[in-house]
Protein backbone atom coordinates (compact mmCIF):
# COMPACT_ATOMS: atom_id res chain seq x y z
CA UNK A 1 0.00 0.00 0.00
CA UNK A 2 1.53 3.29 -1.12
CA UNK A 3 1.76 6.27 1.22
CA UNK A 4 1.88 9.93 0.33
CA UNK A 5 5.12 11.85 0.61
CA UNK A 6 5.24 14.90 2.87
CA UNK A 7 5.04 17.14 -0.21
CA UNK A 8 2.00 15.26 -1.49
CA UNK A 9 0.30 15.55 1.91
CA UNK A 10 0.97 19.28 1.95
CA UNK A 11 -0.55 19.66 -1.52
CA UNK A 12 -3.57 17.60 -0.47
CA UNK A 13 -4.09 19.63 2.70
CA UNK A 14 -3.77 22.89 0.77
CA UNK A 15 -6.38 21.73 -1.73
CA UNK A 16 -8.80 20.82 1.05
CA UNK A 17 -8.31 24.24 2.58
CA UNK A 18 -8.92 25.94 -0.77
CA UNK A 19 -12.14 23.95 -1.15
CA UNK A 20 -13.33 24.90 2.34
CA UNK A 21 -12.79 28.58 1.59
CA UNK A 22 -14.38 28.32 -1.85
CA UNK A 23 -17.45 26.62 -0.41
CA UNK A 24 -17.87 29.40 2.15
CA UNK A 25 -17.63 32.06 -0.56
CA UNK A 26 -20.06 30.14 -2.77
CA UNK A 27 -22.70 29.92 -0.04
CA UNK A 28 -22.28 33.52 1.08
CA UNK A 29 -21.95 35.20 -2.33
CA UNK A 30 -23.39 32.73 -4.82
CA UNK A 31 -21.88 31.31 -8.00
CA UNK A 32 -21.24 34.74 -9.55
CA UNK A 33 -19.49 35.89 -6.37
CA UNK A 34 -17.07 32.97 -6.34
CA UNK A 35 -13.89 33.93 -8.18
CA UNK A 36 -10.36 32.62 -8.21
CA UNK A 37 -9.16 36.05 -7.05
CA UNK A 38 -11.40 35.92 -3.99
CA UNK A 39 -10.26 32.40 -3.11
CA UNK A 40 -6.64 33.48 -3.41
CA UNK A 41 -7.21 36.61 -1.33
CA UNK A 42 -9.07 34.71 1.40
CA UNK A 43 -6.36 32.06 1.67
CA UNK A 44 -3.38 34.40 1.21
CA UNK A 45 -2.11 32.23 -1.62
CA UNK A 46 -1.35 33.60 -5.06
CA UNK A 47 -3.91 33.11 -7.79
CA UNK A 48 -1.26 31.08 -9.59
CA UNK A 49 -1.25 28.63 -6.65
CA UNK A 50 -5.03 28.29 -6.85
CA UNK A 51 -4.75 27.59 -10.59
CA UNK A 52 -2.22 24.85 -9.84
CA UNK A 53 -5.06 22.93 -8.19
CA UNK A 54 -8.00 24.00 -10.37
CA UNK A 55 -7.66 24.90 -14.04
CA UNK A 56 -10.79 27.06 -14.10
CA UNK A 57 -13.50 28.35 -11.81
CA UNK A 58 -15.77 25.63 -13.21
CA UNK A 59 -13.15 23.04 -12.31
CA UNK A 60 -13.03 24.39 -8.76
CA UNK A 61 -16.80 24.22 -8.40
CA UNK A 62 -16.82 20.72 -9.87
CA UNK A 63 -14.27 19.71 -7.23
CA UNK A 64 -16.63 21.07 -4.55
CA UNK A 65 -19.43 18.90 -5.90
CA UNK A 66 -17.18 15.84 -6.02
CA UNK A 67 -16.09 16.41 -2.41
CA UNK A 68 -19.70 16.79 -1.30
CA UNK A 69 -20.80 13.62 -3.06
CA UNK A 70 -17.87 11.72 -1.54
CA UNK A 71 -19.31 12.50 1.90
CA UNK A 72 -22.71 11.23 0.75
CA UNK A 73 -21.30 8.05 -0.82
CA UNK A 74 -19.28 7.24 2.31
CA UNK A 75 -22.49 7.23 4.33
CA UNK A 76 -24.34 5.26 1.64
CA UNK A 77 -21.57 2.66 1.64
CA UNK A 78 -22.07 2.13 5.37
CA UNK A 79 -25.84 1.93 4.91
CA UNK A 80 -25.45 -0.84 2.34
CA UNK A 81 -23.74 -3.06 4.92
CA UNK A 82 -27.05 -3.30 6.74
CA UNK A 83 -28.71 -6.69 6.35
CA UNK A 84 -32.47 -7.01 6.05
CA UNK A 85 -35.40 -7.07 3.68
CA UNK A 86 -34.96 -4.82 0.61
CA UNK A 87 -37.36 -2.22 2.01
CA UNK A 88 -35.36 -2.16 5.23
CA UNK A 89 -32.17 -1.66 3.21
CA UNK A 90 -33.84 1.25 1.47
CA UNK A 91 -34.60 2.67 4.93
CA UNK A 92 -30.88 2.42 5.69
CA UNK A 93 -30.06 4.48 2.59
CA UNK A 94 -32.66 6.98 3.75
CA UNK A 95 -30.95 7.27 7.13
CA UNK A 96 -27.61 7.83 5.36
CA UNK A 97 -29.17 10.63 3.32
CA UNK A 98 -30.64 12.22 6.46
CA UNK A 99 -27.24 12.04 8.13
CA UNK A 100 -25.60 13.72 5.15
CA UNK A 101 -27.89 16.75 5.26
CA UNK A 102 -27.38 17.12 9.03
CA UNK A 103 -23.63 16.49 9.13
CA UNK A 104 -22.81 18.46 5.98
CA UNK A 105 -25.41 21.22 5.61
CA UNK A 106 -22.98 23.52 3.80
CA UNK A 107 -22.22 20.76 1.31
CA UNK A 108 -25.91 20.29 0.61
CA UNK A 109 -26.47 24.03 0.13
CA UNK A 110 -23.51 24.31 -2.20
CA UNK A 111 -24.77 21.32 -4.20
CA UNK A 112 -27.98 23.21 -4.94
CA UNK A 113 -26.03 26.20 -6.25
CA UNK A 114 -23.59 24.09 -8.24
CA UNK A 115 -26.26 21.96 -9.92
CA UNK A 116 -27.78 25.11 -11.39
CA UNK A 117 -24.48 26.15 -12.97
CA UNK A 118 -24.44 23.41 -15.68
CA UNK A 119 -20.80 22.49 -15.11
CA UNK A 120 -20.66 19.17 -16.88
CA UNK A 121 -19.35 20.63 -20.12
CA UNK A 122 -17.04 23.22 -18.57
CA UNK A 123 -15.10 21.28 -15.93
CA UNK A 124 -12.00 19.26 -16.75
CA UNK A 125 -12.49 15.85 -18.34
CA UNK A 126 -11.18 14.11 -15.21
CA UNK A 127 -13.63 15.88 -12.95
CA UNK A 128 -16.53 15.38 -15.37
CA UNK A 129 -15.81 11.66 -15.31
CA UNK A 130 -15.64 11.68 -11.52
CA UNK A 131 -19.02 13.44 -11.27
CA UNK A 132 -20.59 10.96 -13.68
CA UNK A 133 -19.23 7.98 -11.71
CA UNK A 134 -20.59 9.40 -8.48
CA UNK A 135 -24.03 10.09 -9.97
CA UNK A 136 -24.10 6.55 -11.33
CA UNK A 137 -23.31 5.21 -7.86
CA UNK A 138 -26.07 7.16 -6.13
CA UNK A 139 -28.69 6.25 -8.71
CA UNK A 140 -27.42 2.71 -9.12
CA UNK A 141 -27.40 1.85 -5.44
CA UNK A 142 -30.94 3.10 -4.87
CA UNK A 143 -32.28 1.44 -8.00
CA UNK A 144 -30.40 -1.72 -7.07
CA UNK A 145 -32.37 -2.02 -3.83
CA UNK A 146 -35.62 -1.55 -5.78
CA UNK A 147 -34.50 -4.35 -8.12
CA UNK A 148 -33.70 -6.52 -5.08
CA UNK A 149 -37.27 -6.07 -3.88
CA UNK A 150 -38.67 -7.06 -7.28
CA UNK A 151 -36.40 -10.12 -7.46
CA UNK A 152 -37.40 -11.15 -3.92
CA UNK A 153 -41.11 -10.87 -4.73
CA UNK A 154 -41.59 -8.01 -2.27
CA UNK A 155 -42.53 -5.55 -5.02
CA UNK A 156 -44.48 -5.91 -8.26
CA UNK A 157 -44.58 -2.67 -10.22
CA UNK A 158 -47.55 -2.13 -12.52
CA UNK A 159 -46.65 -1.95 -16.22
CA UNK A 160 -45.12 0.13 -17.70
CA UNK A 161 -43.54 1.46 -14.47
CA UNK A 162 -39.89 0.48 -14.01
CA UNK A 163 -37.52 0.43 -11.05
CA UNK A 164 -35.96 3.56 -12.53
CA UNK A 165 -39.33 5.32 -12.45
CA UNK A 166 -39.81 4.53 -8.77
CA UNK A 167 -36.24 5.62 -8.05
CA UNK A 168 -37.00 8.95 -9.73
CA UNK A 169 -40.18 9.42 -7.70
CA UNK A 170 -38.36 8.81 -4.43
CA UNK A 171 -35.47 11.08 -5.33
CA UNK A 172 -37.87 13.84 -6.34
CA UNK A 173 -39.51 13.66 -2.91
CA UNK A 174 -36.20 13.53 -1.07
CA UNK A 175 -34.43 16.33 -2.93
CA UNK A 176 -37.49 18.56 -2.95
CA UNK A 177 -38.02 18.07 0.76
CA UNK A 178 -34.39 18.77 1.66
CA UNK A 179 -34.33 21.84 -0.57
CA UNK A 180 -37.38 23.27 1.19
CA UNK A 181 -36.04 22.41 4.63
CA UNK A 182 -32.53 23.78 4.12
CA UNK A 183 -33.17 26.75 1.84
CA UNK A 184 -36.77 27.78 2.47
CA UNK A 185 -37.36 27.07 6.15
CA UNK A 186 -39.55 30.12 6.68
CA UNK A 187 -42.05 28.83 4.11
CA UNK A 188 -42.62 25.79 6.30
CA UNK A 189 -43.35 27.67 9.53
CA UNK A 190 -46.80 26.70 10.81
CA UNK A 191 -47.36 24.39 7.83
CA UNK A 192 -46.24 20.97 9.07
CA UNK A 193 -47.57 18.71 11.81
CA UNK A 194 -44.06 17.39 12.53
CA UNK A 195 -40.47 18.07 11.53
CA UNK A 196 -39.64 18.07 7.78
CA UNK A 197 -37.51 14.93 8.16
CA UNK A 198 -40.33 13.16 9.98
CA UNK A 199 -42.81 14.11 7.27
CA UNK A 200 -40.39 13.05 4.52
CA UNK A 201 -39.76 9.65 6.09
CA UNK A 202 -43.49 9.10 6.63
CA UNK A 203 -44.30 10.19 3.06
CA UNK A 204 -41.77 7.81 1.54
CA UNK A 205 -43.37 4.94 3.45
CA UNK A 206 -46.83 6.00 2.25
CA UNK A 207 -45.50 5.97 -1.32
CA UNK A 208 -43.99 2.51 -0.89
CA UNK A 209 -47.17 1.19 0.73
CA UNK A 210 -49.09 2.57 -2.24
CA UNK A 211 -47.01 0.46 -4.59
CA UNK A 212 -47.44 -2.56 -2.34
CA UNK A 213 -43.75 -2.82 -1.44
CA UNK A 214 -43.71 -5.49 1.26
CA UNK A 215 -43.61 -5.57 4.16
CA UNK A 216 -46.20 -2.84 4.50
CA UNK A 217 -46.11 -0.53 7.50
CA UNK A 218 -49.17 -2.21 8.99
CA UNK A 219 -47.42 -5.57 9.06
CA UNK A 220 -43.87 -4.62 10.08
CA UNK A 221 -42.16 -2.93 13.01
CA UNK A 222 -40.22 -0.25 11.14
CA UNK A 223 -39.27 1.68 14.30
CA UNK A 224 -37.30 -1.43 15.31
CA UNK A 225 -35.78 -1.52 11.82
CA UNK A 226 -34.50 2.03 12.25
CA UNK A 227 -33.03 1.18 15.65
CA UNK A 228 -31.17 -1.74 14.06
CA UNK A 229 -29.91 0.55 11.30
CA UNK A 230 -28.62 3.05 13.85
CA UNK A 231 -26.89 0.32 15.85
CA UNK A 232 -25.39 -1.67 12.98
CA UNK A 233 -24.40 1.04 10.50
CA UNK A 234 -24.12 4.34 12.35
CA UNK A 235 -23.59 3.64 16.04
CA UNK A 236 -20.47 5.86 16.09
CA UNK A 237 -22.22 8.85 14.52
CA UNK A 238 -23.03 11.56 17.09
CA UNK A 239 -25.46 13.09 14.59
CA UNK A 240 -27.64 9.96 14.75
CA UNK A 241 -29.09 11.32 18.01
CA UNK A 242 -30.23 14.45 16.18
CA UNK A 243 -31.91 12.36 13.49
CA UNK A 244 -33.65 10.22 16.10
CA UNK A 245 -35.15 13.29 17.75
CA UNK A 246 -36.18 14.78 14.40
CA UNK A 247 -37.93 11.76 12.91
CA UNK A 248 -39.46 9.80 15.76
CA UNK A 249 -42.31 12.28 16.01
CA UNK A 250 -43.62 11.31 12.59
CA UNK A 251 -47.40 10.86 12.43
Amino acid sequence: MSTLTRKQREVQQRELMLLDVARKILIEQGYAGLTMDRVAEATEYSKWTVYQHFATKEDLVAALLIQSTEHRLALFTRALTFQGRPRERLCALGVADELFTIKHPHSFRSEQIIKMADLENRASAARREAMERQDDCVMGWIRGVVDEAIAAGDLALPSPLTSGDLTFAMLAMVLGSHNLRVNHGRMLEGLLSATPLAILRSSIHVLLDGYGWKPLQAEWDYPSTYLRIYEHAFADEPAIKAITSLVEVAP
